[in-house]
């Protein structure tokens, strides 16, 4: 069993940070997780944007090891989810002895708990898989209804983090990593991780296919750092907005549109590590959410949606910061249930990173206004539109891979289903969804198209 290790600090005069107490960690020398900072009041790294700086922690301390020990036995056992074919008796037979250990479990106090942010994100990682590994080996006949020694705990710990009690893309990809070889050291600390040299730390499934899913949405949050402190810099020259800021604004925008790029890049390459199929099949049912649940179940007491892409708060940044998440060029813009499914996903994404975007969202001199507003300057029109064209090709790359990873197995299913003559009508008319519980195909093509009609003509200047 892994033993609590105290998560290595900065050092407490760095320019950075002003510490606040946290009891699990209390006052030591080092690298500090800085969403543990009062004045850090958005939990964006200068070094891993919105990812943690430092590998989450990876369990919880003595007082709550009976969670940590449950999630482990589902894990260790290879629970199967009740939807796969030919599910044995003995599968079966495990998945239930699991669910009756964890109805048994008492409900443990957690008034320690509440004083410290890195145990309540650890808590809540492991509680919500807890969850997702109860409801998905449950009989399809079986009504939810998740016991108290976990929900009891969960939602209280849910509040305090003000996040859902289901498991979300932080529990799945922000704090549910490490790193496979040692950092370097530098003045200010240890480096941040490699692109190459993150693992997981706990996966439903137990595959290298799962792993690879997260982590390629790990890789893109650690390479989106530079886009953070890219829009750092260009806000910076919009309060300037002389001829020398216009031409340093160009040229941050250009390579902004680059940096995007790579994201599009690290997304296409999670083909090389994750099947399609084992994927649909084997893995993303065990992350829906309750609106996608197969048996259209109601949770008891709890009914949310589950992970998603949706859920990053970089690729938000983006939009807000290029004024896609409202620009309206086109008569009709963006429709109302794209912008509440839009904010409906900020709503799964922890604390600081939605208060990250809101103050973003207030920059009294928006990107996109100064370049509509500005006399026709041909660079920087053909820069900003460059940055806007390459979070459409994202969102186009985003798609292809939908259609590789979700549309291509589930027409593959509905022709397995009809060749059986399996409710074959049924399947074939029931709309494809996300894990957020989204339209699927509808919501993604709806904000690329809408992204597309951001581009700036200079014919509208």
């Amino acid at each position: 069993m892994e033993c609590y290790q105290p998560v290595n600090m900065l050092p407490p005069d760095h320019f950075l940070l002003q510490p606040r107490q946290d009891f699990l960690l209390g006052v030591q020398e080092g690298h500090i997780d800085t969403s543990t900072l009062a004045a850090h009041d958005f939990d964006v790294d200068t070094r891993t944007g919105f990812m943690p700086p430092d590998p989450p922690l990876n369990r919880l301390p003595a007082q709550w090891q009976l969670w940590e020990t449950a999630l482990d036995a589902a894990m260790q056992a290879k629970l199967q989810l009740a939807v796969k074919p030919g599910l044995t008796v003995e599968e079966k037979n495990s998945s239930e002895l699991w669910r009756e250990h964890v109805r048994q479990l008492p409900v443990l106090p957690m008034s320690e708990l509440t004083h410290s942010e890195l145990a309540l994100r650890r808590a809540h990682h492991v509680l919500t898989f807890i969850m997702h590994f109860y409801i998905y080996t449950l009989p399809l006949s079986s009504s939810v209804f998740i016991p108290e020694p976990i929900s009891v705990p969960l939602v209280a710990i849910s509040s305090h983090l003000q996040l859902p009690p289901v498991v979300t893309y932080s529990d799945n990809v922000l704090y549910n990593w490490d790193i496979i070889r040692p950092r370097a050291q530098s003045e200010l600390g240890l480096e941040p991780p490699a692109l190459d040299n993150l693992r997981s730390l706990d996966l439903f499934s137990g595959t290298t296919d799962e792993q690879e899913f997260y982590l390629a949405s790990a890789r893109i949050e650690l390479r989106g750092v530079e886009a953070l402190e890219l829009m750092r810099v260009i806000m910076d020259e919009l309060f300037v907005g002389d001829e020398i800021a216009i031409r340093r604004i160009a040229s941050y925008l250009h390579k902004l549109a680059s940096i995007v790029h790579d994201l599009e890049t690290i997304l296409l390459n999670v083909r090389k590590g994750c099947d399609p199929n084992t994927f649909y099949h084997s893995i993303r049912p065990w992350f829906r959410g309750a609106d996608s649940d197969p048996a259209r179940r109601k949770w008891q007491p709890i009914h949310l949606s589950g992970p998603s892409a949706g859920q990053s708060a970089l690729i938000h940044a983006l939009d807000v910061f290029l004024g896609l998440d409202n620009c309206n060029v086109v008569e009709g813009g963006v429709t109302p249930d794209q912008r509440t499914l839009l904010r409906r996903m900020q709503i799964y994404m922890p604390r600081h990173h939605r208060n990250f975007l809101r103050h973003l969202s207030t920059n009294p001199r928006p990107v996109r206004t100064f370049v509509t507003q500005m006399k026709p300057d041909v660079e920087l029109l053909d820069a900003y539109n460059s940055a806007v064209q390459s979070v459409r090709e994202f969102r186009d790359a985003h798609i292809k891979i939908v259609a590789i990873y979700i549309i291509g197995p589930a027409a593959r299913e509905r022709m397995e289903l009809e060749h059986a003559g399996l409710e074959a009508q049924k399947a074939g008319k029931q709309v494809l969804k996300g894990t957020g519980g989204t339209d699927l195909v509808r919501f993604l093509k709806g904000v690329r198209d809408k992204t597309a009609e951001a581009v700036i003509e200079p014919t509208l200047q």
